[in-house]
């Protein structure tokens, strides 16, 4: 039976294609959870017309995504962490760290977003430039300052001693 996919299937097909299957995965399992439908006209005409307007909504996105990278490229972001006297982090700051370190400078990031260079995670004290992923060809870079915790305050306090 010939079915018109409406979604990206592993293994069957993309969206817009027509493909055969067995008449009972079509109707049991296809049809009834609006993943394909019979390819008449309408349908296709239907799908089209969907793909138009899915295009045009991307475009807006990237457009939105590029504004935002411009801005986000601008940004640099302190990580207070714990380390010892080589430098070397215990621990590791990680993408949702750098997510997190971004919201309360107004920029809503998934941690999937974060594209940490050098294994996907920063294991030393140092200045890193982090990849923000905001659309499929756009990215912003981030520089994330990774300190020392407690360093900037012993400092402080003792100069409250003195």
């Amino acid at each position: 039976m010939d079915v018109l996919l409406w979604k990206d299937i592993d293994k069957l097909g993309k969206r817009g294609e027509v493909v055969n299957v067995k008449r009972g995965f079509a109707r049991n399992y296809l049809i009834p959870r609006k993943l394909a439908s019979v390819p008449t006209a309408e349908n296709l005409k239907s799908l089209e017309y969907g793909k138009r307007r899915e295009g045009k909504h991307q475009v807006e996105l990237r457009a939105q995504a590029a504004t935002i990278a411009q801005k986000l490229g601008k940004v640099q972001v302190t990580l207070e962490v714990a380390a010892n006297e080589e430098g070397v982090l215990f621990g590791a700051v990680s993408p949702q760290m750098v997510a997190e370190a971004l919201k309360p400078l107004g920029y809503t990031v998934e941690p999937g977003m974060v594209e940490i260079p050098g294994g996907g995670s920063i294991k030393e004290l140092g200045v890193y430039t982090v990849d923000v992923r905001l659309a499929p060809e756009v990215s912003a870079p981030v520089r994330v300052w990774v300190v020392e915790a407690g360093e900037p305050k012993k400092k402080s306090d003792e100069a409250a001693k003195a």
